[in-house]
């Protein structure tokens, strides 16, 4: 029988993907794990991996093609021995299929609550998949093994995190969740993201236009990476209650040290030093070491329970053109600050040209967001669920301060802690600024 290919949903917030280009063309034999195509999300461009075996039958959607959404049909494999010119001839009925079955639910019956939520025109489209979370989670990238086990076993494989290529699942993935040894990703984590809908504004697009004279702007429509940000940023802000703490640090002995390191770093044939140190390298370095000083501020909130994480893993917020994206330092607390800083370079370079795999973004236990090379003194920034904290850093900049009685210049930079304050209290948040600020204003303290 005919087996559909449907649009995966490669991110928990993932509704629609471009089909950037196909690997494999109809008539090529597909084994499982082959790469059959590339899928532009709203974060990056990823790699899909075919699951099972057969014969390409049908092309059902182009490359090139845009805004396909997640579980629609966009190719036909069939098995060996079938039919594939049949198969061929049904793709299309096949393809219709999803698009029937979304008709009643893209137009509700008429009430005042419905009509209030779907009142600006462009919001309409994302919340039909944002009220079904169980879909996002139904595509797993695991191997025919795995997914036999997991099935013997009872495993969710949504929940496991796999270890083999690309984060795909692997029979040993299973055996590490049977034991209790794998990292098991929160039930409600990702489908909380995903089932997030945007909020109806106070206002309607008709309003708003109305507002302006007509041909005195241009319309330009939202893409995937901006509607995703609203979403999260809109949720975060409503869900998550933000309180904001704020340090000025005296960076004059990290200034001094970035220096002499990087004067110091040995340097190849062609006279490039194996790396170079930024000031938001010692940042995160400075806030991964305070998170194991005070690991009861490296959490993460869950209906179910406090996700007490054990390693720091840091994101670093990461401007793209219409957006950002926060590629994220594992166990940065263990890494050097050159290992830091040549990893920080990969992450942002492939980041800028969307190249991320999903688990180089997601998770996290904080994140750093540095607006100092604009010039910004002090800014609040917020949370990046499931994540608990956020570090908003400023530019570091002469003043003058008191010491010793006396006025004297110094390089100070304000840094402000965003908290959440169901898992991280007043004081927890104080005692792991007051921590950062011991560090960043010590650097050899993070070198012992």
């Amino acid at each position: 029988m005919p087996t559909n290919i449907l649009m995966p949903a490669l991110s928990p917030t993932m509704e629609k993907g471009n089909l950037a280009k196909w690997l494999k063309k109809e008539g090529d034999k597909i084994k499982s794990g082959d790469v059959i195509a590339e899928i532009e999300t709203d974060k990056a461009t990823m790699e899909y991996e075919a699951v099972d075996e057969g014969t390409l039958a049908k092309i059902v959607v182009p490359e090139g093609t845009q805004d396909v959404a997640v579980n629609a049909v966009i190719a036909v494999m069939v098995a060996e021995g079938e039919d594939a010119k049949a198969a061929s001839a049904a793709a299309a009925p096949a393809a219709k299929a999803p698009e029937k079955k979304a008709e009643p639910q893209a137009a509700p019956a008429k009430s005042a609550a419905a009509s209030q939520a779907a009142t600006p025109a462009t919001s309409a489209p994302a919340a039909v998949p944002a009220a079904k979370p169980a879909d996002h989670g139904a595509r797993v990238f695991a191997s025919p093994l795995a997914k036999r086990l997991a099935k013997e076993a009872g495993v969710d494989l949504s929940r496991v995190t796999g270890s083999g290529p690309h984060g795909r699942v692997i029979a040993r993935d299973i055996d590490d969740a049977k034991s209790g040894k794998g990292a098991m990703k929160p039930a409600a984590a990702g489908a909380q993201a995903a089932a997030v809908a945007p909020v109806a504004a106070s206002m309607s697009d008709k309003q708003i236009l109305g507002l302006y004279e007509e041909g005195s702007y241009e319309l330009v429509p939202h893409d995937g990476m901006r509607r995703t940000i609203a979403q999260r940023l809109t949720a975060s802000t409503q869900t998550v209650p933000h309180f904001y703490l704020t340090m000025d640090c005296d960076i004059g002995k990290l200034l001094s040290a970035r220096e002499e390191i990087n004067s110091a770093a040995p340097k190849d044939k062609d006279g490039k030093p194996a790396y170079k140190l930024s000031v938001n390298d010692f940042v995160i370095k400075a806030l991964a070491l305070a998170l194991q000083r005070i690991p009861e501020a490296n959490v993460s909130w869950s209906e179910a329970g406090m996700l007490k994480h054990k390693h720091s893993d840091i994101g670093v917020a990461v401007a793209l053109p219409g957006g950002l994206i926060t590629p994220i330092i594992r166990q940065a607390e263990l890494k050097s600050l050159s290992v830091i800083a040549n990893e920080g370079k990969d992450l942002i370079a492939r980041a800028r040209g969307k190249k991320l795999k999903p688990h180089e973004y997601q998770g996290g236990t904080s994140s750093v967001s540095n607006l100092g090379m604009y010039g910004i003194k002090d800014f609040t920034a917020v949370i990046n669920p499931p994540q608990s904290t956020i570090l908003a850093v400023g530019a570091g900049e002469e003043r003058a301060i008191v010491k010793n009685g006396q006025i004297v210049p110094a390089h100070i930079m304000s840094v402000t802690l965003s908290c959440d304050h169901r898992s991280v209290d007043g004081a927890l948040g104080a005692e792991l600024i007051g921590a950062f600020k011991k560090l960043i204003e010590n650097p050899v303290m993070m070198i012992v």
